[in-house]
């Protein structure tokens, strides 16, 4: 199987999986309360997430490298509130899982679409 297709299903799944984070946050501060502060709490929230976006979706490795590190607070975010709120298990556990998978699959992109081992680099040109 070749890499392209396997990195495009790769993107496609990363992509859905950061936009459903984004939402099940937002979705999750507005079932609490509808409220102006909800709002601007969940707007907050998801500033982290935004911040790769460009690059997410023009597929360059690099983004997809440091956006492993915009998942973290959403995976410590769901397994605090799993643990310590049982109101929000729900909302929390589902947090939880797409933070998850998310970092699986920012992983699988960069581990599909890494260089093979010799090859030139953009900084070195070929002989």
């Amino acid at each position: 199987m070749s890499a392209q297709p396997a990195a495009r299903r790769a993107r496609s799944v990363t992509l859905a999986l950061h936009f459903g984070l984004m939402a099940v946050v937002v979705l999750w501060q507005l079932a609490q309360a509808p409220t102006a502060g909800h709002l601007t709490l969940a707007a907050v929230l998801t500033l982290p997430l935004w911040l790769p976006i460009r690059g997410l979706w023009r597929g360059v490795r690099r983004t997809y490298a440091w956006a492993t590190l915009c998942v973290i607070p959403y995976f410590v975010l769901g397994i605090t509130e799993v643990i310590a709120n049982p109101g929000a298990r729900i909302w929390a556990a589902l947090c939880l899982l797409l933070a998850l998978l998310l970092f699986a699959m920012l992983v699988a992109y960069l581990r599909i679409t890494r260089p093979h081992a010799g090859a030139p680099t953009s900084a070195e040109p070929p002989p």
